[in-house]
């Protein structure tokens, strides 16, 4: 076997794979055994590293060199400068905002300073398609221990002393739950990897099951063997090709090097997983309508209890958690509970993954202790707001979510401290807005989305959420009254009240966040007929300067509906009831008349 001198790491992520990463690895492969150095430097395709605002990412190793924005033509330049004269290819080189310099080493970039990877411990440093990776770092040495020196109870007692609650939004104590399962008794047990991420701009789980899906395998394998389970099925959505391709591979091979099947370690203990493929349906995230849907049934939850841990997949006793509560469990058996519940807050131990994204620089795959600010992650970690404009609101916890201020920056971000402020955890969405994002819509397109995704089972969701979303798109259209707002709220608050799962009963949050924190958009919608933000079509007005407006025609010659009038040579004027707003005035008009007000 080959003794490499470097490593090149290169990111294997879904959004660097569709930058071309694959291909930035044929090449520099190709360069290597064009230069002989096939023997000396390795290239290995990782998961993805978290910086995907500046993918795809290359990475040297033992150096530590962090290359971004590379393109496969890149490849070339990166053996013949860096790998052969050690020299550093400058110009793909990150560089910091603020102080103009290159920054070569990862560790002193602002976006990782602040991180805590745990979960994501793997992710972007191994290859996740060779188990002999994952086993060099530690791998199934934590099933091993479970297996031959501590029994299920103790096991049990690790991860509740550890203080970890599950990362799939619930936040109910992981080792509770466990310990609530393993009292069960059937003659089968299953436990199950909640793999159905569906919150729009969510891809914390879909990276670890990419990145390093053997911590998943491994985990689930002791949560079987903690609870009496000899079978595990992950329920992962189709629309995720990569992470179900990998994961594959990783159970093939874990099969292979018998740390998955009969008699793990020599022990008698028998485990093996099967996957179950979702349909991309967002209620199947709730961990009954999920079961329903594994079973072939249609895919709707059920009133609790019974709970999954006492009649669940086949009405046996089932533990559901999710990828990243699972990602966590391996490092917490081999380095302790104590270790892990240092980590955090005194309620919310250990570290959470966030995908942040929208108007921020750093978008990506950030993994923080249990406790840092909201003002940290956005200001530090994720570089600021976009194009130097004014913060506005982030929405945390995906369409369960709420929309948090300016007046919430400061606020330690844990389970108990955003449900406190109106929103909640989730699984881990992030969603960045600046002045432009009108907090109506924001608060229209999260409903239309739960709205879309409602199994339909109980009326609550079905009903009443329809009913909040033809007010909000009355006020979107500026047909709204403050009566109307009235009957928002006391609708969301029903709707909160009486719905059947937590998809209902969470809906309403990103209205009555906005409503609470945004009061005065909602009343100059209604009174004003007006959008601070520009964003409601239905409420803007493109108007002409008559001083600036010489009468050439143009944009009268080109509206589509004849809604400009006047006289060649003259200043013109829009009908406004005519008008359908769809800019080409603006487009075509050579003189900077129009405007929206």
């Amino acid at each position: 076997m080959a003794k490499y001198k470097m490593h090149i790491l290169v990111c294997g992520g879904t959004g660097c794979t569709a930058s071309r990463s694959q291909e930035i690895t044929k090449n520099l492969q190709a360069a290597l055994t064009e230069k002989g150095l096939n023997e000396e430097v390795q290239v290995i395709l990782t998961g993805c590293f978290g910086f995907c605002e500046k993918g795809p990412i290359v990475k040297i190793m033992p150096d530590n060199t962090f290359y971004t924005e590379v393109k496969p033509e890149d490849a070339q330049e990166i053996i013949e400068e860096h790998i052969i004269k050690g020299r550093k290819v400058t110009r793909l080189l990150y560089t910091d905002p603020e102080k103009k310099e290159h920054v070569a080493d990862a560790k002193h970039m602002n976006f990782y300073k602040k991180q805590l990877r745990i979960a994501l411990r793997n992710c972007g440093f191994i290859d996740p398609e060779n188990i002999e990776e994952y086993i060099a770092n530690d791998g199934y040495a934590a099933v091993a221990k479970c297996l031959t020196e501590l029994t299920p109870q103790q096991v049990i007692d690790e991860i509740k002393l550890s203080g970890l609650r599950g990362r799939g939004g619930g936040g109910f104590p992981t080792g509770v739950k466990w310990e609530i399962a393993s009292k069960n008794h059937a003659d089968q047990k299953y436990v199950v990897c909640n793999a159905d991420e569906g919150d729009p701009g969510a891809f914390m789980d879909r990276s670890i099951l990419e990145g390093d899906p053997h911590s998943v395998i491994e985990a689930m394998t002791i949560n079987g063997y903690a609870i009496g389970a000899t079978k595990g099925l992950v329920y992962i959505r189709a629309e995720y090709p990569l992470a179900i391709d990998r994961l594959q591979t990783a159970i093939k091979q874990a099969r292979e090097y018998g740390v998955l099947g009969k008699n793990l370690f020599g022990s008698g203990f028998d485990f093996d997983i099967e996957l179950r493929f979702g349909a991309g349906a967002f209620v199947c995230g709730e961990e009954t309508a999920l079961i329903h849907s594994m079973e072939g049934k249609r895919g709707e939850p059920t009133f609790k209890p019974p709970f999954p841990a006492q009649s669940g997949y086949l009405q046996k006793p089932t533990n559901v958690n999710n990828v990243e509560t699972y990602a966590n469990i391996p490092i917490i058996i081999l380095k302790g509970a104590n270790w892990f519940n240092k980590i955090g807050t005194e309620k919310s131990k250990g570290t959470k993954v966030f995908a942040l994204a929208g108007q921020i620089n750093n978008v990506g795959l950030i993994e923080v202790p249990m406790g840092i600010t909201l003002r940290e992650v956005i200001y530090e970690i994720g570089g600021g707001i976009k194009n130097g404009r004014q913060f506005k609101a982030v929405q945390t916890g995906g369409p369960s979510g709420g929309c948090l201020t300016e007046k919430h920056l400061d606020t330690p971000i844990d389970y108990d401290n955003l449900i406190a402020a109106g929103s909640m955890m989730g699984s881990g969405g992030m969603v960045v807005m600046d002045e432009t994002s009108c907090m109506v819509s924001i608060a229209k397109f999260y409903l239309e989305f739960t709205c879309e995704e409602s199994c339909g089972k109980c009326s609550p969701c079905r009903i009443g959420n329809k009913r909040m979303l033809e007010i909000l798109d009355k006020i979107t259209k500026g047909q709204g009254t403050m009566e109307d707002l009235e009957t928002l709220k006391n609708l969301a608050g029903v709707i909160k009240d009486t719905a059947l799962c937590g998809l209902g009963q969470t809906s309403p949050n990103p209205i009555l966040s906005t409503i609470n924190n945004f009061w005065d958009e909602y009343v100059e919608h209604v009174k004003d007929k007006k959008c601070r933000a520009g964003a409601c079509k239905s409420l803007m007005q493109y108007v002409i300067d008559p001083e600036q407006c010489v009468g050439c025609t143009s944009c009268a010659r080109n509206c589509p509906v004849n809604a400009i009038q006047g006289e060649k040579k003259s200043p013109h004027h829009i009908n406004q009831e005519t008008c359908i707003k769809c800019g080409t005035c603006i487009e075509k008009c050579k003189f900077n008349a129009i405007s929206i007000k």
